[in-house]
Parts: structure tokens; sequence; C-alpha cells
């Protein structure tokens, strides 16, 4: 089980396109005084969130001032580093803002601006020359699963995302089946065991034993305080990221504690 090795579990919310950025500051106030609260040790399990671009400065500031132990991270970064790009967001100055995390090739992104694997592997490069950790995101549509099955999309996704870098490339995968994302449809957790499992092979391939071991995957998709546990039980599944319930405090902070409120 993804406890007892050596990869600290990742929880992280993906709030899309929620919360303005005084809302921001309210919820991860509160958010921290419910784990606080909660008596939950800090460091058993690493905490991220990813507010809109309008936001990460304010959330930046109150986890600075408040020394709140939760990691930084942006929903998306240009491929450019700078320039003539209108609307675009560099990895240089989420890199300045503390950001810790940038998350590529989500299904939304995928969908509705056309992202190609080229863009998406475009993008990882240049998290990674920014020093950003880049959550690369890889999943199915149920079509997908009809035609190819389970992990046949995700595999070749990611393969394309992992061209080109360097063994010691630090990354974080993220398998969310298209077809459990906002559905209350989860896939099940040994739907999810295959193939993250699957996935770590193609890490191993491409990058190699060492860092197939040390690099976290995570699932995504209808995620809740009353699934996270089972999905943390499989060996392969070393976190989530969580959409939806991310946006609720309490359900968030339950999802953080998966370790106490449900055996595991």
């Amino acid at each position: 089980m993804g406890l007892n090795n050596a990869r600290t579990p990742l929880i992280a919310g993906n709030w899309k396109m929620n919360l303005d950025h005084l809302q921001a500051v309210a919820f991860v106030q509160k958010l921290h005084w419910t784990l606080k609260d909660a008596k939950h040790e800090d460091g058993s399990v690493e905490v991220a969130v990813f507010p809109p671009f309008t936001d990460i400065r304010s959330v930046q500031t109150l986890i600075d001032a408040d020394k709140i132990p939760f990691a930084l991270g942006a929903q998306d970064l240009s491929s450019h580093d700078s320039g003539a790009y209108t609307g675009e967001v560099s990895g240089a100055f989420l890199a300045k803002l503390d950001a810790k995390y940038v998350i590529i090739g989500h299904s939304e992104r995928r969908e509705y601006h056309s992202e190609s694997d080229e863009v998406v592997s475009a993008k990882t490069k240049a998290a990674l020359k920014h020093g950003l950790t880049p959550v690369i995101c890889v999943g199915e549509t149920a079509e997908d699963l009809e035609k190819f099955g389970a992990s046949a999309v995700p595999v070749g996704q990611l393969e394309a995302a992992l061209q080109g870098l360097s063994k010691d490339a630090d990354i974080v995968v993220a398998y969310e089946p298209v077809w459990a994302i906002g559905s209350g449809q989860a896939a099940t957790p040994q739907q999810a065991q295959d193939v993250c499992a699957v996935l770590r092979t193609v890490i191993a391939k491409v990058l190699g034993d060492d860092a197939a071991a040390r690099t976290r995957i995570l699932y995504g998709g209808s995620v809740k305080a009353a699934n996270i546990a089972s999905f943390m039980r499989e060996p392969d599944v070393d976190g989530a990221l969580v959409g939806g319930a991310s946006l609720v405090v309490d359900e968030f902070a339950a999802i953080i504690r998966f370790e106490k409120h449900v055996g595991v």
C-alpha cells in the first residue's frame, strides 16, 4: 500500500474556476483551522491547493504569514517563458510566487482548449525548467474505455509527456478517467490500481526504476471522504487529485485525514 513506502501521500485540491481571491483566503484559513482542531499531523500527508491564477498571490501571502503547511500549485502554465502571448502565464511567474506544482494536461484543457500530447509535453518541460513539479494528467473517456480498454489511452498520453525528460525529473502523475470526473461515479479501487500500476511501468520504461519507485501517482475522479481510504489502500495509488470535494472544507479535511477517519 502507498503508505508503507517512501512516497508521501499527496492530496491535491484542484479548485478549477471557483473562488475569488477573498473567498480563497477564507477557505484556506478555515481548512487550516479545521485540520488543527482535528489534531492532524502535518507531514504525514502532503496537502496542495491549486487556486485560479488571480488567487495565487493572496493564498501565498496567507500561507507565508500564518506558516500554513500547504503547498501551492497552479492549474496550468504557458509552454513559453515570456513574450507576446496575451493571456498566458509563464512558469517563471509561478516560481516567483513559490508555487511548487502545476497541473498539466487536465482533461478539461485537453477537451476545451484542444491541448494535444505535444502541447502537454512542451508544458511539462516548461514546468521543470522553472523548478515546478508538473502534475501530468492522463485518462480515458467512456468512448476510449469501450474502444481501447482502460489503460491504452493514458499510457500513450504519459509516454508522450515523458519523452525527453531527464531521469531525475521530479514529476507527479494523475490518473483521471474522464468518465469518472464530476459524474459521482468513481472508478473502483481495483480499476484505479490496475491503471496506476501500468502507468508506473511506463515511468520505469522511460525514466528508469528509481523514477518509478519515487514518483507519486494520484487518482482523480469523484474522490470523496467516503471512498478515499479504499483508493489509498492500493499499492500504486499515492494520493488523489480532488475536484468538487476540495471546495468543501469539512469534506476536503476528511479526505486529507484519510489515515485517521477510516482504518487503512
